[in-house]
């Protein structure tokens, strides 16, 4: 593309108070080159608008400078399509951030050198289009399945819905009674019936849904848009085109033979919650005792059996605590039996708090908090709960001639990957290493989303949840199935660049197949064939540019992101001669770091003037030639701001930052070959919200870097 470039200087929000907008448009015309250079009191408003898109067509404008505000705002004023658009936030970095004039006029100079440079090195992105289905798979029978099913279904698509079981239903089948849904509080707590009957008849009739059941998925190859799911039931194999997927496999009960000290597999008269639900639906509601068949009287409930427990499970379920007051409600049915909650803590979110309480006034529910140690028999056949630093005493025994395990739940997807994926990196879901086996779905940013581009986790492979959360759940997911589906059909990227056009194009013929694209993707993009020459599938890209980062030869490269790109930028930073004068690039993640910089610049927080602020797509992005380039140039440090990494606050792009860091562990021998100190380049964590920290972070740096001295390299 031959470019015609147009740069546009606004002079309101105080631009053209602080800066020299005629020396910056000379600037612009002499050393940059620029053939069109324009400013205006207002480039947002109606007028400097119809002054752009008149040049469009009538200067033959088809790149567009905008040295204005932060490209974060304004995006929809500012989007001439067919034309490239660059934006240098003048009034947030040059202006609100500067301490005086002089300061802000160098740094306007610098970010409009930098960001006409960018226009110059970019390219008018082109969407990658392949032929493409919208159908989708859902995995899964259980209320979060079918829910998915119903949901895409009523929206126009074509859905497959892959059960293992002989029928519909899940879990669900197996419930004696269920937790009323309607909100409002309880006068006592109540049992009703499940509809599961009837959500199974509306998806086996449902002329958008076709049900494979006692089926399974053999084989997942392709990628969003053009998948080939292989499934097979009933002895045979069919091989169907999927656009995108929801994963709601479900969940099954922690094994409780594991369990021996709390009695189970010692007794017959210690069960499981699902264990308990059948036996009340075998017996129209009766509680039975396994052992005798006789009705129990005093039922113990063990809470967290075997939860919140390092040695077991780590975390909590989530829909133990209510189950066990529902189940409670069955014991007392029979006025002359009593039910009894032995728990760590009670935890009913949300309207389930009135059920709780409605349980608490309940004659026959009694409940106390302590930690269960054991199980054991009684003489007359009964069995004892013991317990330690309870409300009824440092240690105490209970008896019971019935002990329910509240066991909780574990993901369908451990030990099974379930999807069969055909990628390089595995054939399921990267899971959370802190709770094995839920999918890791970026829990902050983008629920439903997991590291599979296209597929979206639903219910309880994605996080323990209970009946009415899972159909949410479910909900959620298959929307945002449809809209991958949608983005994909087009050519564009799903979130979190869910406008993006652009897709990595190596230049192969200088790939060494050194693999640190293949295994560093986040998202699984990139495959081999038997050479071991990686090989990309662009509709499972997220468009973070970790491959461009990842790379030793740099042959990765967007249309407008590449490494000369940024390089180059930071090459036409000017760096003072005095020594006194430090120069520190920042390199900022635009989705957490550098929308806290913003966030810092409205509150007018002034920062070091010898900062200069580059965005990255994403920290993991940084390609180590970025910052020998430009130390050997006499840059005197480079600061990386990223979002702050694991499982408690995801990177957006899963494991950016965290690459980044781990990239930045080798940078000691790029360093050590130029001959400095490895301090001159920090990574920190940012989060999106810690805007108030910025400045510290910054001067701190800043003074580290005076402290170890100028840059040799300074001058040359």
């Amino acid at each position: 593309m031959d470019k015609n470039i147009g740069l546009y200087i606004c002079t309101g929000c105080s631009i053209g108070e602080s800066i020299d907008v005629e020396k910056l448009s000379n600037i612009a015309k002499n050393a940059l080159r620029v053939p069109v250079v324009k400013s205006h009191f207002a480039l947002c408003g109606k007028e400097g608008v119809e002054l752009i898109n008149n040049d469009i067509k009538n200067e033959g404008v088809n790149t567009v400078v905008i040295a204005a505000c932060s490209p974060r705002i304004k995006y929809e004023e500012f989007d001439f399509p067919g034309c490239i658009v660059e934006r240098a936030p003048l009034r947030e970095l040059a202006v609100w951030m500067q301490d005086n004039k002089e300061n802000a006029q160098l740094a306007a100079e610098d970010y409009v050198k930098m960001h006409v440079i960018k226009a110059q090195k970019g390219d008018l992105p082109e969407p990658y289009m392949m032929e493409t289905v919208k159908t989708i798979l859902v995995i899964g029978g259980g209320i979060a399945g079918m829910t998915a099913a119903l949901q895409a279904a009523d929206a126009g698509y074509q859905v497959f819905l892959v059960e293992k079981e002989p029928q519909l239903g899940g879990f669900a089948n197996k419930l004696y009674k269920v937790v009323p849904t309607a909100t409002g509080e309880y006068s006592e707590p109540l049992i009703v019936d499940s509809d599961i009957s009837n959500t199974i008849k509306a998806v086996e009739g449902h002329p958008n849904i076709k049900v494979y059941k006692s089926a399974k998925v053999e084989k997942t190859d392709g990628q969003p848009g053009a998948y080939d799911v292989t499934i097979s039931a009933n002895g045979a194999e069919e091989v169907v085109k999927i656009g995108t997927i929801v994963l709601a496999a479900g969940w099954r009960p922690y094994d409780a033979t594991k369990l021996e000290h709390l009695g189970y597999g010692v007794s017959k008269d210690v069960v499981t919650n699902i264990e308990l639900e059948e036996i009340a639906k075998n017996n129209s509601g009766k509680i039975i005792r396994p052992s005798d068949g006789k009705e129990a009287k005093k039922v113990a409930f063990i809470q967290c059996a075997g939860q919140r427990d390092p040695n077991h499970l780590p975390y909590c379920s989530a829909m133990c605590c209510v189950t066990s007051l529902k189940q409670a409600k069955y014991v007392t049915q029979n006025k002359d039996a009593t039910a009894m909650i032995l728990y760590k803590d009670i935890r009913t979110p949300g309207r389930l708090e009135y059920y709780y309480k409605a349980a608490q006034n309940d004659p026959g529910v009694m409940m106390t908090k302590g930690e269960v140690t054991g199980v054991t028999k009684a003489e007359n056949g009964n069995l004892y709960v013991e317990m330690e630093n309870s409300l009824l005493g440092e240690k105490i025994k209970i008896e019971a001639d019935l002990v329910v395990l509240a066991t909780g739940i574990v993901p369908a997807t451990v030990d099974d990957p379930i999807l069969n994926l055909q990628y390089r990196q595995g054939p399921g879901l990267p899971d959370l290493e802190l709770f094995d086996g839920f999918a890791d779905s970026n829990f902050i940013c983008f629920q439903y989303e997991t590291r599979r581009t296209g597929v979206y986790a639903a219910g309880c492979v994605r996080q323990p949840m209970n009946m009415s959360e899972a159909q949410e759940d479910a909900t959620g997911a298959a929307l945002k199935a449809i809209q991958a589906a949608e983005h994909v059909a087009k050519g564009i990227a799903v979130h979190p660049r869910a406008w993006d056009m652009t897709y990595p194009d190596p230049f192969m013929q200088r790939c060494t197949a050194c693999k640190r694209c293949t295994e560093e993707c986040p998202f699984g993009a990139i495959d081999e064939d038997e050479k071991g020459t990686p090989f990309y599938k662009p509709g499972r890209c997220r468009r973070c540019a970790t491959c461009m980062g990842a790379c030793p030869e740099r042959i990765v490269s967007f249309k407008d992101y590449h490494v000369d790109m940024i390089g180059s930028m930071m090459k036409n930073v000017s760096v003072p001669a005095d020594d006194d004068k430090p120069r520190i690039i920042v390199l900022a993640c635009e989705n957490d770091a550098y929308p806290a910089i913003d966030t810092a610049a409205l509150k007018q927080t002034k920062l070091d003037p010898s900062v200069r602020f580059i965005q990255l797509r994403c920290l993991g992005s940084t390609n180590l030639v970025w910052i020998a380039d430009a130390l050997s140039r006499g840059v005197d440090g480079m600061l990386l701001l990223g979002c702050k990494f694991g499982e408690n606050y995801q990177c957006h792009f899963a494991k950016g930052s965290e690459l980044a860091n781990y990239r930045l562990g080798k940078v000691q021998e790029t360093l050590g070959r130029l001959q400095l100190e490895a301090e001159r380049v920090q990574m920190v964590q940012l989060a999106i919200d810690e805007y108030d920290n910025i400045p510290k972070i910054i001067g701190d740096f800043v003074e580290r870097v005076k402290e170890i001295g100028p840059n040799p390299f300074k001058g040359f």
